[in-house]
């Protein structure tokens, strides 16, 4: 019903930026809350950022002042600007959206989808 396409990643120097975007396509009639998470190797998956309808944002700690989440909701489209990278922050980075779908109106029926995931290789 909904699919999320996801660009940006890719391998980059410790210290420089990278600019992940997210967009949702399909039975949209509304998307809530929209967020980045991410995955290193052996490790859980994590929240990285979020924002809801409202704008308001939350961040990881090692994430804050360093990443932006913004969202364009003509666009349906998240992004996420990263900068100051580091080695560390290396992981298949995923996008989550929270979704209510054409298709279970007039009930208000939120659903989670993500997206397929991108490579973010930081080499030091």
């Amino acid at each position: 019903q909904v699919q999320l396409v996801e660009s940006g990643g890719g391998l980059v120097q410790a210290g420089g930026s990278l600019r992940l975007s997210c967009a949702a396509s399909g039975y949209i009639f509304r998307i809530n809350a929209m967020g980045w998470y991410r995955q290193a190797p052996g490790k859980q998956r994590e929240l990285v950022a979020g924002i809801r309808s409202d704008g308001t944002t939350n961040y990881t700690d090692s994430a804050k002042g360093r990443f932006t989440i913004s969202r364009d909701n003509a666009k349906n489209t998240v992004y996420l600007q990263m900068n100051s990278l580091k080695p560390e922050d290396t992981a298949v980075y995923y996008c989550q959206m929270v979704v209510v779908t054409t298709t279970t109106l007039p009930r208000i029926a939120p659903s989670t989808y993500w997206g397929q995931g991108t490579q973010v290789t930081v080499s030091s």
